[in-house]
């Protein structure tokens, strides 16, 4: 099967997240299969973000497919968010029960390609 991937408007979702970002699924989660509920190729444009939100029982990589923004995980020692300025090239791993968020500070748009799958032994 072969078919085109449609991006579609979606803002929000969680906590913290800023303006609009395009969604087109690559792979739906039924096509999945139970490994996992999320396959699709992002577009978060200037200004927009991914707030910040926990993995429980998945595990999600990020990699940017084009342009530049700061991606959070954890806390450090002092207990802010750790921040790291991401770009073309770079993953950007999500491990079970991590929080992360990504953000779009740079003028121009973001594209990451994003998969959620599950741990071992969970189904979602």
């Amino acid at each position: 099967m072969i078919r085109k991937v449609e991006k579609v408007e979606t803002s929000g979702g969680f906590p913290e997240s800023k303006g609009v970002r395009y969604m087109g699924h690559i792979v739906s989660k039924e096509e999945l299969s139970g490994h996992g509920r999320l396959f699709a190729h992002n577009i978060i444009p200037s200004g927009s973000s991914v707030g910040w939100h926990q993995h429980v029982h998945d595990t999600e990589p990020y990699y940017i497919l084009k342009g530049e923004g700061d991606f959070y995980e954890g806390y450090s020692e002092n207990g802010e968010r750790k921040k790291t300025h991401v770009s073309a090239g770079d993953v950007c791993l999500i491990n079970v029960g991590q929080w992360h968020a990504i953000e779009n500070n740079s003028d121009s748009d973001l594209e990451i390609i994003a998969l959620i799958y599950n741990e071992p032994g969970y189904l979602n």
